[in-house]
């Protein structure tokens, strides 16, 4: 992957631009791929984007009986491909981090590949061009990082016994080396006064 996306999750103020210009990307056709996220609705209205963390070995793409989901060269994990999806749904399951979608019209899994027919081009993902905080980044590591020296980029994320390397990073406290999810934690999916008035956070895995 010659270009990096890093997500700053203090930087996202919920403004779901990324989720309106994910849609106008190409290979989409019309469906965003991307969802702003709350991390504490009872206690506060911090957001975050969540799109494909193009994992380093992707569950999604171990499951697939059909090879239908193939990695490009630069380690962009694609959506599958329509002529091998079975409609098994096993990569929609797998995911540890809930990203792909299947779209019940087309019979099809779709997912964030960053943009591919952009990111192949050198043009950055439709999400990190309109971002107008900087939350959603894609460029070189190696400039877009020394530019961030409160924020610790990182890969690994622990789910109970499974570490999971991604090519997306998250800019974290400087302390922090590795996001581990608590099995045992209660997530919380009050709906916020903000959803009623923007849109519904659609966290069903069909379209």
């Amino acid at each position: 992957m010659e270009g990096t996306m890093l997500i700053d999750p203090r930087r996202c103020i919920g403004c779901r631009a990324c989720v309106s210009a994910c849609r106008e990307c190409g290979t989409h056709k019309g469906h965003s791929m991307i969802f702003v996220d709350y991390l504490d609705r009872g206690r506060n209205t911090a957001t975050l984007p969540t799109i494909c963390m193009h994992c380093v070995e992707p569950t999604c793409a171990l499951v697939c009986p059909a090879d239908a989901i193939k990695v490009s060269e630069d380690g962009v994990v694609m959506t599958a491909m329509e002529p091998r999806c079975l409609d098994c749904r096993n990569c929609v399951n797998a995911c540890p981090f809930g990203v792909p979608k299947y779209n019940t019209a087309m019979h099809l899994q779709m997912k964030c590949d960053l943009c591919f027919d952009r990111t192949s081009e050198g043009l950055k993902p439709m999400c990190a061009s309109v971002c107008p905080t900087g939350a959603l980044t894609y460029g070189r590591y190696e400039e877009i990082v020394p530019r961030r020296r409160d924020a610790r980029p990182v890969n690994i994320h622990v789910f109970g016994r499974q570490r999971v390397a991604t090519r997306v990073y998250l800019m974290l406290p400087i302390e922090e080396d590795e996001v581990r999810v608590d099995e045992t934690a209660e997530l919380s999916f009050h709906e916020s006064w903000l959803d009623t008035q923007v849109e519904n956070a659609d966290k069903r895995n069909e379209f």
